[in-house]
């Protein structure tokens, strides 16, 4: 918090204040009870100070103290964030645990960090995070195409610490982030905590919740691409002693694309409600969105947009579909409640629970492959989705003490029930000249490809201690057990089946907190995720399985409000999807691995002069250890490059006659990849450059952003030489913004 900060940098103010308590009797005991307490408040603790204000009797010229309280609330682990730097997360445990006492890397994504970079994705959101890439499949609206550390994280997404899982079609990843409190990502294996995920790490979006005051804010946005857009968030009390208060955020849009045909729209509002009683916390949490987007893709070869092509580059602005027929509708839905409970000094008690339902209805046409410089040859694929899940999280936690040794134990009891629909179905259609296209080709009959239903139960039963012992030593072991059943309809088929899977995950780690600030780290934890899929006997396929082992440093100087990481990590994830030598086309078999190592450096920081800064470097060592096609044993896996770093920083003139005038820079480096395992189409690096500019006045900010300020042209990734994807033109927004 800036009081925090303050309080800190006024040294002088503090000793006169501790040297007129002392002259006014203060014992040992008081005077250290109240140093400890204002050492919590720097270090970003809850903690309240009666100072006190010497008043000189002129009868008797005696000192009389009057009491003056001074609060400070210190961060709480799903609340705001003051500036770039996140001290608290939930992410990393399910408890309230300082990050730098968590063995294992978290990236904390702040609500003033999300309004100065204009992020509207959360693609926007995470670029400037360390093991993040995106643009897997370009300018993609849907939201895939996130990987940490180099593991695709579709499925690894979650809302307040509940999973969103989507079908095979379509997710909740374009959930705006116009309604999240702060983005949190725990890299590497999370499933001794949330159950099945990939091991590259998890997101969790933190929804923002009523604020302590009211607060109301109003904003208009126009830009590129003919985009206009409004946006609100209204905070405050619904009675007298502020128990009950309440936020609804909402956002509406209007806007094309750079893809010709292609649109932007959405309509999204997320309404909460918080009762604040003694001991007991209740928060009802529900949010509507609708996307009306288009398809952001286009399925280009590679001749024209990585490589020569006679013809020269394929324009950026390219649609290859058909505008009559394609299209992207999405809704998403969920409402949800969170409690929590304190029992007494020791116990508390929390269960969070959502339901969440989406609708999607989908149609494109595209490219799979040139038939000559200039003719692509296309497919017209039509797909409907249903989807609707039920998530509960029970906690009992105790906070206790035994000689040196303070405990935070964890105990918990998860389930989660999912069930989806997909329909799909495709047929060719005629080409078009990629150069210069005519649209207006007849679609035909389409042949039902998929037609089927999924349904997922599972329940996981997980305990944790972290033990921290001298104040110096915080030992944290866990371990988690699920059980999941999932039944697969193939109405093509007409076919049924039921799995069961089992599986323990476990996570040990160390930390030490010396008192200059440093925190060395070890950590060991593991991954599983059931495969939805069967061989080619209809036998269902064991779960993928991972496990990674991590040593780091996090750096917290006291004094400053910042915080610098550095991590080591090597992950291997088996039981990987191959082609079946005996049937390569139709069939896989289990017998796959892959082994990513890499370093990781992040560092943020905030000041009382104006100025937030960000960077990060990240480099992968991504290894296919284990494949049955001739060739890829060995080599890199492909799009994931092997270098990426960035920097991002925004400063605000604080005082004279340019106060409130502030300028944001930034600069992004996505090393070469491959577009295909066998290392045959190597995509280059690029380096893209953001700017804004924004002024305070009043009530009003002014704010002009820019992302791919020079307009560079590039392709993030290729899937083969059929289907490469461009990445995002300049895109220019600005905004205007009323706050009271």
């Amino acid at each position: 918090m800036r009081f925090a900060r303050s309080v800190a940098s006024n040294g002088a103010r503090i000793g006169t204040i501790l040297a007129v308590a002392t002259a006014a009797g203060w014992s040992q005991a008081q005077a250290e009870d109240w140093e400890e307490r204002l050492d919590a408040l720097e270090a970003g603790a809850p903690a309240k100070l009666d100072l006190v204000t010497p008043q000189i009797a002129q009868d008797t010229g005696t000192v009389t103290l009057a009491p003056v309280q001074v609060e400070g609330e210190g961060e709480s682990a799903t609340g705001p964030v003051d500036g770039y730097v996140a001290t608290q997360s939930r992410t990393g445990s399910k408890t309230d645990t300082p990050i730098i006492e968590t063995p294992q890397s978290i990236s904390v994504i702040s609500a003033e960090r999300l309004e100065e970079q204009a992020a509207s994705s959360l693609g926007d959101a995470l670029r400037y995070s360390a093991g993040v890439t995106g643009e897997l499949y370009g300018l993609d609206q849907r939201g895939y195409g996130l990987r940490i550390r180099g593991f695709e994280v579709d499925n690894n997404y979650y809302r307040d610490g509940l999973q969103f899982k989507g079908t095979f079609f379509v997710s909740f990843l374009p959930l705006d982030v116009y309604g999240a409190e702060r983005l949190e990502i725990l890299r590497g294996p999370a499933s001794v905590l949330y159950g099945q995920a990939s091991p590259g790490g998890i997101l969790n979006y933190v929804s923002k919740k009523a604020t302590a005051e009211p607060q109301y804010e109003i904003q208009a946005g126009f830009g590129t691409f003919d985009r206009y857009q409004g946006k609100f968030d209204f905070s405050g009390h619904l009675t007298e002693d502020g128990a009950l208060s309440y936020r609804v955020t909402g956002l509406g849009r209007d806007s094309d694309t750079q893809t010709d045909f292609v649109n932007d729209d959405r309509l999204f509002i997320a309404p909460t409600l918080t009762w604040q009683g003694e001991d007991t916390t209740v928060t009802l949490l529900a949010n509507y969105q609708h996307d009306d987007q288009g398809w952001g893709i286009q399925f280009l070869p590679a001749s024209g947009t990585v490589l020569d092509n006679p013809n020269g580059r394929i324009p950026r602005h390219t649609f290859t579909g058909e505008p009559d027929f394609d299209k992207y509708i999405l809704d998403q839905f969920s409402v949800g409640y969170q409690v929590e409970h304190h029992v007494d000094d020791v116990f508390t008690v929390r269960q969070n629970a959502h339901y969440a339902e989406l609708e999607n209805d989908q149609n494109i046409v595209y490219g799979i492959g040139l038939a000559d410089d200039r003719t692509l040859n296309r497919f017209a694929d039509t797909g409907h989705s249903e989807l609707s899940t039920v998530a509960v999280d029970n906690q009992v936690q105790a906070n206790f003490e035994t000689g040196p040794i303070a405990h935070t134990g964890l105990f918990g009891v998860d389930f989660q029930h999912y069930d989806f629909s997909d329909r799909g179905a495709g047929a060719l259609i005629d080409p078009i000249d990629i150069y210069d296209p005519e649209y207006g080709a007849d679609i035909p009959d389409l042949v039902v490809s998929q037609d089927g239903n999924t349904e997922q139960r599972q329940i996981g039963l997980y305990v944790q201690e972290q033990a921290k012992l001298f104040d110096k030593l915080v030992i944290l072991l866990g371990g988690r057990y699920d059980f999941a059943k999932t039944e697969f309809t193939n109405e093509i088929e007409d076919t049924e089946q039921t799995v069961n899977d089992e599986a323990f995950t476990g996570r040990a780690g160390l930390v030490y907190l010396f008192d200059n600030g440093i925190a060395p780290y070890f950590s060991y934890s593991e991954s599983f995720l059931p495969l939805l899929e069967t061989d080619a006997d209809g036998n269902p396929f064991k779960p993928e399985e991972g496990r990674q082992y991590e040593v780091g440093l996090k750096y917290q100087p006291p004094g400053w409000n910042s915080f610098v990481m550095l991590s080591l990590f090597d992950i291997v994830k088996q039981n990987v999807l191959t082609p079946d030598p005996e049937d390569p086309a139709n069939n896989n078999v289990q017998t796959g691995e892959v082994r990513h190592r890499g370093i990781e450096l992040e560092g943020v920081a905030s000041s009382d002069f104006g100025l937030d800064v960000t960077a990060a470097y990240t480099f992968i060592d991504a290894e296919i250890t284990k494949s049955n096609v001739v060739g890829e044993e060995g080599n890199r896996a492909a799009r994931v490059p092997k270098h990426s770093a960035s920097l991002w920083a925004d400063y605000t003139i604080p005082e004279g006659d340019f106060a409130g005038l502030g300028f944001g820079a930034g600069v992004r480096y996505i090393g070469p990849s491959f577009g295909d395992n066998l290392e045959d189409l190597r995509l280059p690096g690029y380096t893209l450059a953001d700017a804004a500019i924004h002024y305070e006045w009043g009530n009003f900010k002014f704010a002009l952003n820019a992302s791919n300020v020079f307009d560079k042209v590039y392709v993030p990734s290729c899937f083969g030489e059929t289907s490469c994807f461009y990445g995002e033109r300049r895109t220019v927004l600005g905004t205007l913004t009323y706050r009271w």
